[in-house]
């Protein structure tokens, strides 16, 4: 078993033993430095995640690998939640951004933009911001035009910043 199962299988764990449901791992990701090795672990929960269930992670998964021996060598450790850089992975992220703007990037290289309204079995919709082609810029003709995108068809989907 190569050591991202391993390490996936503890973070489930540690998971479970919070008692939350609503917490989920993300992505695990290990990969070597000079003389070390680093360990990227992503978690995230339907209503978010506080730094301090990251940090109690951090420990409980630190003190783990070093007691089971699983790297050898130094490793650094790094528990965090996905953040806005990442893209959506998990059919749990895309609920989670319900409501939220997002950019998906398609199999074709074509970009939607708009609000993501709803995720179903096997696809998304999203709400796609019209433009407007007037050349007076102060009539707002704009509106929204509803967009079925299956997730076979998407390549990424970032969550926008929303300065409001």
């Amino acid at each position: 078993m190569n050591i991202e199962v391993q390490i996936e299988q503890l973070v489930q764990q540690i998971l479970e033993e919070q008692q939350d449901p609503s917490l989920f791992l993300v992505d695990v990701s290990v990969s070597s430095a000079k003389n070390s090795q680093k360990v990227i672990i992503h978690l995230d929960g339907d209503e978010g995640i506080s730094i301090d269930t990251c940090a109690l992670v951090s420990r409980k998964l630190g003190a783990i690998i070093e007691e089971q021996d699983l790297i050898s060598g130094s490793f650094t450790l790094e528990v965090s939640s996905p953040g806005l850089d990442l893209p959506l992975k998990m059919h749990r992220q895309y609920t989670k951004n319900i409501g939220r703007r997002v950019k998906v990037l398609l199999q074709d290289n074509t970009t939607v933009k708009g609000e993501l309204s709803k995720v179903e079995e096997g696809q998304i919709i999203v709400q796609e911001e019209l433009k407007n082609k007037s050349k007076d810029k102060s009539k707002k003709q704009g509106g929204t035009k509803e967009i079925v995108i299956p997730f076979q068809d998407i390549k990424k989907t970032n969550v926008l910043a929303s300065f409001n």
